[in-house]
């Protein structure tokens, strides 16, 4: 009965606040209400009787039983004050009202606007625009919110745009509801008096992410009036001591486990602003990321002797039969230390930081012509639409508060992921810049506006937008990988590099062509070529091995065995692992049950091994001790810390006070850091990666004064659109292309 419904634009003459939850549909001359957080078909009543059901006042309705607590109390609010009114007396609209009112006009975008473009995309292109959705996991958000066996294209050709597709999602809703408490904000002296401390001290506004600032809260509240703030010296003195103290012992019961699982030392440098370099060392295991220490060695960076030096200090200080591998950047000084590193303790590796492998093969794809062309193009939308509030406004509403630039590892992957996000909000921008309120815009008149409404209108934009996406997302999703704090990378990266050739070669076809994307990534892969883990992984991951059909070939098998002859010292074990190679082989006992088998797609490789490898126990030792590292020396951000301070102050105590304060402070960054991080784009904070997105060639090049940022609807940034996807499907069947590995062993011989 509902998918009969026809989906109505929500008017600006509804302006009450309970229109923001609900989708309205046309059933013959009448109208009717649906909740977005219970699905709850309302066939009449009105708006009131929907804002007693969100606000769970008994009336001539049910009560919803989903809706967030503060929707609810703002429905509560809401009726409580028209009950404080004579029922004649006429209300006056506040300026918030409005606001609402403009919101709610522009919920959704003109459906018939969409048709135009979608024809005009399918016939002449030849790409389908709802076909983008095809480019990612089938597991995306945007195809698992589709209502099942539909189109998006109804009989009579309009785009439905269902309400399913849009507003079942607990994201979107979240946004529509963060949008209406926005605009009506209630005056809260406790939030005001936290923003006058955070403001006066200078603190990161970003302090309300912490997953330790509720907390605080809880414990001030639970102690009732009259709790006493700590003093300075408090802070200073016994309450830094007690929490280094924990800190330390959450540290130490990681430290036992690395006999086990191994560890990878991370090696961490930057330039600070006054033009010292700073080394950062952490320690990566299962357990988690941990902070050791940094050091300000700026002779030590130029001499690779001085270095090694440096490294091998650290190493022993870690345990060296703890660490299997030290990452470090790949520049010269360090390629030397790492090899000098390797004579020293036969039993461990040094290799090349893969983040930043992968961005440089992303960093060389980017200038390349047609898509560097492309990148500029799509930088004159954003900069346009984050340099002004109200386009910035409307691109929100009609994106239903999806951010078009998406923060990166690098620099180079927000581009690639920016242009990735902007292809899905395709038909979005392209609604908006066809809209009555685009019209009446007096933006849409300026240069910026009408290169905005040129570039989204272009086919060809659209199209090199999509076939770049194609070459690049595997390698989107190799940098995911290895820059995940929370899952081990080993066993997919040579994997994922593979799987980055094969789709280049998949969709250019010729040799000539799909050659000069092979050239970038061998030349920055063959510094990672070096180290067997990466190979060993590969074979040790049962989601890969078990896909070749055939032989595994013949360097694969050859970086295997050098794993086993250097990280296993004991030359009995090293026979016992060779031999229980061909039981893994053949899935033999355990390992060829049919639970193992259904398990290879569905438990890490890590989990794998421990679950069912009993059969091999010296071959699953060692397959948990690599397939347990990390392939990236990049640690949280360091701008957060207080680096700074410590390595300026002089006196020897509160140097050592400050060193304990960036102890503590990194570490309990690194406890807490989140895989999917929802960061404003016109925040100091993501300027880093995004600046070339947001910040305009010509400062005062145009004239913004009515674009002030306290007109911006303060929305929660939902960057959840992309879906995370299942990175794991890198390691699908088919590693059959002899080219590609073949490819990967002439670059090394050629680096002999």
């Amino acid at each position: 009965m509902e998918l009969n419904l026809e989906p109505m634009p929500i008017t600006s003459q509804r302006q009450d606040l309970a229109w923001k939850h609900c989708q309205v549909f046309k059933n013959g001359s009448r109208a009717q209400i649906k909740c977005l957080y219970c699905s709850k078909m309302f066939k009449g009543g009105g708006i009131h009787r929907f804002k007693e059901h969100l606000a769970g006042r008994k009336g001539q309705g049910p009560i919803c039983g989903h809706v967030p607590q503060h929707v609810r109390q703002l429905m509560q609010q809401s009726l409580d004050r028209i009950l404080g009114k004579q029922k004649n007396r006429p209300q006056k609209m506040t300026h918030q009202q409005k606001l609402h009112g403009e919101v709610t006009n522009v919920s959704t975008p003109p459906l018939t606007l969409i048709d135009i473009f979608v024809n005009e995309c399918d016939a002449n292109t030849g790409f389908k625009s709802v076909g983008i959705l095809d480019l990612f996991d089938p597991s995306s958000d945007l195809l698992t919110n589709q209502e099942e066996g539909t189109s998006n294209i109804n009989a009579d050709g309009r785009n439905r745009l269902s309400s399913k597709y849009y507003s079942s999602n607990a994201n979107d809703a979240d946004i529509i509801d963060s949008m209406a408490l926005a605009s009506h904000k209630v005056d809260n002296p406790v939030h005001m008096a936290i923003g006058r401390f955070l403001y006066d001290i200078g603190a990161d506004l970003n302090a309300g992410n912490s997953v330790y600032f509720q907390p605080m809260i809880d414990a001030i509240t639970s102690g009732g009036p009259g709790v006493v703030a700590p003093s300075c010296h408090d802070l200073q003195g016994w309450m830094l001591k007690d929490s280094l103290k924990e800190v330390k012992n959450d540290i130490d019961e990681c430290k036992a486990l690395w006999g086990r699982t191994g560890c990878s030392l991370l090696v961490d440098h930057w330039n600070s602003e006054n033009g010292k370099i700073l080394i950062n060392f952490l320690v990566y295991s299962p357990q988690g990321i941990i902070f050791l220490k940094s050091v300000d060695e700026i002779h030590t960076m130029y001499s690779a002797d001085d270095l090694y030096e440096l490294l091998k200090q650290v190493v022993e200080e870690v345990g060296v039969g703890c660490v299997l591998q030290v990452i470090t950047h790949s520049e010269e000084n360090y390629i030397v230390a790492g090899k000098r590193l390797m004579d020293t303790f036969p039993s461990l590796y040094w290799a090349p930081c893969a983040v930043h492998c992968i961005d440089s093969i992303l960093e060389d794809f980017s200038k390349l012509v047609w898509i560097n062309e492309i990148i500029k193009q799509a930088r004159c939308i954003t900069r346009f639409v984050y340099n002004n509030s109200v386009v910035l406004n409307m691109m929100r509403r009609f994106t239903f508060g999806h951010e078009i630039v998406q923060q990166g590892v690098t620099r180079s992957a927000a581009n690639f992921m920016t242009l990735k996000q902007m292809a899905h909000l395709k038909l979005n921008l392209q609604a908006m810049v066809t809209s009555e309120e685009w019209m009446h815009c007096p933006y849409s008149k300026k240069p910026g506006g009408l290169t905005m409404l040129d570039i989204v209108s272009n086919r060809s934009f659209w199209s090199s937008c999509i076939l770049i996406i194609r070459l690049i997302n595997p390698l989107l999703s190799v940098m995911r990988i290895v820059s995940s704090k929370k899952r081990p990378a080993m066993g997919y990266i040579y994997a994922g590099l593979y799987r980055a050739k094969e789709t280049i070669k998949r969709e250019l076809v010729k040799r000539e062509e799909y050659v000069v994307y092979w050239n970038v990534i061998d030349h920055w892969w063959k510094q990672q070529w070096q180290s067997p883990l990466h190979a060993a992984g590969f074979f040790l991951n049962p989601k890969c091995f078990y896909s070749i059909e055939g032989d595994m070939h013949n360097e694969i098998m050859s970086r295997m065995f050098d794993c086993i002859e250097r990280l296993v010292p004991d030359i009995e074990v090293q026979d016992k692992i060779v031999k229980e190679i061909t039981l893994y082989k053949n899935a033999v006992g355990d390992l060829g049950r049919k639970m193992a088998i259904r398990a290879r797609d569905t438990l890490l490789p890590v989990e794998w091994w421990s679950a069912y490898g009993g059969g091999c126990p010296n071959l699953a030792r060692l397959a948990v001790r690599i397939l347990n590292q990390t392939c990236s020396s990049v640690g949280c951000r360091w701008n957060q810390i207080p680096f700074k301070r410590m390595h300026d102050t002089k006196n020897r105590l509160e140097r050592r006070r400050l060193n304990d304060l960036v102890f503590l402070q990194y570490n309990l960054h690194l406890k807490q850091i989140k895989e999917q991080i929802s960061t404003d784009p016109i925040s100091s904070d993501s300027r880093s990666s995004l600046e070339d997105w947001v910040m305009e060639n010509e400062v005062g090049s145009e004239d913004h004064g009515s674009s002030d940022w306290i007109s911006l609807d303060q929305l929660h940034a939902n960057t959840m659109l992309l879906g995370p996807g299942d990175d794991a499907e890198i390691c699908g069947a088919g590693f059959d292309d002899f080219d590609i590995f073949n490819g990967l062993k002439e670059v090394k011989e050629e680096n002999v």
